[in-house]
């Protein structure tokens, strides 16, 4: 059964695949398109229209996505209803499967580990090929395929005039295969295989519509972003193998207090050898979960289709970060400092992504920025030992954030593309189902009692209050603060896409509820993000964790978090509600009220709101330091180093001697016969008389 959950989705991408080269081949002869084909096919992906004026004068663009609905008469792919047919139906097969190994794994405690083949062996180093399943794969297990499933079935609809769809499923599954490959691994070799894996995946999707230089350019910083985090990843997995002599799990854990005492001498420097491998492993989670300093390539990830972004967002790659910090608890407990780093980072990027949501008008930044900030949460609860607590909410928070997500993508289809939620309004008149389920969404997202997310996330907040890390105290505040703007922000969007006067009343006309393709998954996700609380808040955040988690995560001895917060100051357990009543409050005075407000906060501190409109400048000052000095750099050794210096002096020089000589020499070659004569006189000359000076000297 293990083996069909993790192969499945490999096989309908292998499958989509052959079909989308075969049409390809079918339409082109093997030729490839004809010169402005692909051009006048298709304006594919996001573009920017016409620019407005918001606040205070500040210019912004009307963002807009084109699903593949404008390909210019375009016919579809040869076997596009194949394709899809299968990758989803072998999806939903997966995803069921998945829940039947979650009772059997987390409640019946059939634990296994599945050898496939032995992989690579040199030296010392011997990687066998084997499935790990434990209750912490067995949660992920559902989590990724589950969601996976939704998607793929959302896409048959959200997708349907796009003539490309072989090659995006293909992509799409190809994406769960990798994260399936992931959570299942049983050593960091193979782990590091899902790990580029999701990042190679991430990298076709997300550049999916490769016609827009839009999309190029998201997909190139996304992959570029994650080389830096996966360099410390490796250098990890190398640090672990050095210590401890393999790369499997059970070795490197049974290791581990043996590394502990022992240290790595670099530059002079002597640093405690598990601590630096601990950060260097949570370098590569910074990375792919988009954490502090390493995040900017997670809004600019938009530029794909929708139901890429909630596949991204929700189930697969950023989920990736949590899920190896939970994997690899053992080591993390034993490094007291990279936990207190852990909680730094995630609480600084649950508050410092929760301000850039506060003033984005793109309906799927907003969505993105929100998931940045609710990373930084399960970050949190890893990093002061909650790590049961942290797998609760990246557990709920899949339901609601695809739902979230794939909401967006229902009111972008419903605007004809249109995602300035400026010009949006009105919209629950025109779309009544989506305005249900995304309040759902948001009420879940928010910590609205007895939703989903309200027994995670406040689980995690109270964890970081009675927790003795260092940093626990900047985290609880952090995270506190973050649930007051998280609320704001979402009943933004809630308030200026489906509430107020419609602003583009062309579009408002012309809106219309989504086909029951994409409805269907959205109905099912509104569910998750009630029902994934409550019935499961014993097994992840009460007192049957260490019965249903056993030895796939570690629970310290000294660690009483689970304990100690459900007994916790009333004013700290009602903290997290009455911070989100009061931004529903703040957010219905401005944006229903009063929408003058905001106009005028805006005009009034503008310094402030073009600060958090741009990111707080974080891609203006990566590009000042290492954008430009690396093309400056690159510039001068092709311009100076290799083309002056090198070809100037080396090949190109030498050719061109070469040249100047044989020019010349050519010269001499005039034809006449006098002109030899003269030569051969001169030559008979210079020959005598070095003779008979040679001979005179002797």
């Amino acid at each position: 059964m293990y083996q069909a959950i993790v192969f499945l989705p490999l096989f309908g991408a292998i499958i989509a695949a052959v079909i989308s080269l075969a049409g390809a081949r079918a339409r082109w002869g093997g030729e490839g398109p004809p010169r402005g084909a692909e051009n006048d096919a298709a304006d594919h992906g996001p573009h920017h229209g016409a620019p407005g004026v918001h606040g205070g004068g500040v210019i912004h663009h009307a963002h807009h996505e084109d699903d593949g609905h404008a390909h210019g008469g375009e016919p579809a792919a040869a076997g596009s209803r194949s394709a899809e047919l299968i990758t989803t139906t072998l999806l939903i097969v997966s995803a069921i499967l998945s829940w039947i190994a979650f009772v059997q794994v987390g409640f019946g405690q059939q634990d296994a580990r599945v050898p496939v083949f032995n992989w690579m062996t040199s030296g010392d180093l011997k990687v066998d090929w084997s499935l790990r399943i434990d209750t912490l794969t067995a949660v992920m297990l559902v989590v990724v395929n589950t969601v996976s499933a939704l998607v793929h079935l959302y896409s048959i609809g959200y997708m349907h005039e796009d003539p490309h769809r072989p090659r995006f499923f293909a992509y799409l599954s190809l994406f769960t295969f990798a994260m399936l490959m992931l959570v299942t691994s049983d050593n960091l070799v193979q782990l590091f295989f899902g790990w580029e894996g999701v990042g190679l995946a991430s990298y076709l999707l997300i550049g999916f519509w490769y016609q827009k230089p839009e999309a190029n350019a998201a997909a190139i910083k996304a992959f570029v972003v994650n080389r830096v985090g996966d360099f410390g990843f490796a250098l990890g997995i190398f640090g672990v193998f050095a210590l401890a002599g393999a790369v499997d799990l059970d070795t490197a854990f049974a290791q581990g207090p043996a590394m502990a005492g022992k240290t790595l001498s670099f530059f002079g420097f002597q640093f405690n050898a598990l601590t630096a491998i601990c950060l260097l492993l949570f370098m590569g989670a910074m990375g792919k979960s988009a954490q502090f300093l390493l995040h900017t390539w997670l809004p600019d990830a938009m530029e794909g289709p929708t139901p890429v972004s909630a596949l991204i967002h929700a189930a697969t790659m950023v989920t990736a970060g949590v899920f190896m910090v939970a994997r690899l608890s053992p080591l993390f407990e034993l490094a007291p400092h990279a936990q207190t780093f852990v909680v730094f980072i995630g609480a600084t990027t649950a508050l410092f992504a929760a301000t850039i949501g506060l003033v984005q008008n793109d309906i799927k930044r907003i969505v993105a920025y929100s998931t940045c900030s609710q990373l930084g949460y399960m970050f949190v609860a890893m990093g002061v030992g909650a790590y049961s607590i942290g797998m609760f909410h990246l557990f709920t928070h899949a339901f609601f954030k695809a739902l979230l997500f794939l909401g967006s993508g229902s009111v972008i289809h419903a605007m004809h593309h249109e995602q300035d939620i400026r010009n949006m309004g009105g919209l629950k008149d025109r779309i009544p189902f989506t305005y249900i389920v995304m309040v759902i969404g948001t009420l879940a997202l928010t910590g609205f009692p007895l939703t989903a997310g309200y027994f995670s996330k406040d689980a995690i907040i109270e964890s970081a209050f009675v927790s003795h890390n260092p940093m626990a105290l900047y985290g609880f505040i952090c995270t506190a603060a973050a649930a007051l703007l998280t609320s704001f922000y979402s009943w933004r969007l809630i308030f200026k896409t489906f509430h107020g006067a419609p602003h583009d009343e062309a579009h408002y006309k012309a809106a219309h509820e989504s086909p029951y393709v994409m409805l269907i998954p959205l109905g099912i996700l509104a569910l998750g993000s009630v029902l994934a609380g409550l019935p499961f808040k014993e097994i992840f955040a009460g007192h049957g964790v260490a019965h249903f988690f056993r030895e796939s995560l570690s629970f310290a001895k000294d660690n009483k978090i689970l304990d100690e917060i459900h007994h916790v100051p009333l004013h700290v357990a009602i903290a997290p509600t009455i911070l989100m009543a009061v931004g529903f409050l703040v957010a219905w005075q401005f944006y229903i009220r009063r929408p003058d407000i905001p106009v005028e906060l805006a005009r009034q501190h503008d310094v402030l709101y073009r600060f958090l409109l741009k990111k707080w400048y974080f891609d203006e000052l990566y590009d000042v330091i290492f954008v430009r000095p690396t093309k400056w750099l690159g510039q001068t050794l092709w311009k100076r180093g290799d083309g002056w210096l090198i070809d100037g002096f080396g090949p190109d020089g030498v050719s061109a001697r070469v040249l100047d000589v044989t020019r010349n020499v050519v010269r001499l070659q005039t034809g006449y016969l006098y002109h030899y004569a003269f030569a051969m006189l001169i030559g008979a000359a210079s020959f005598i008389t070095w003779f008979m000076f040679a001979r005179g000297g002797h």
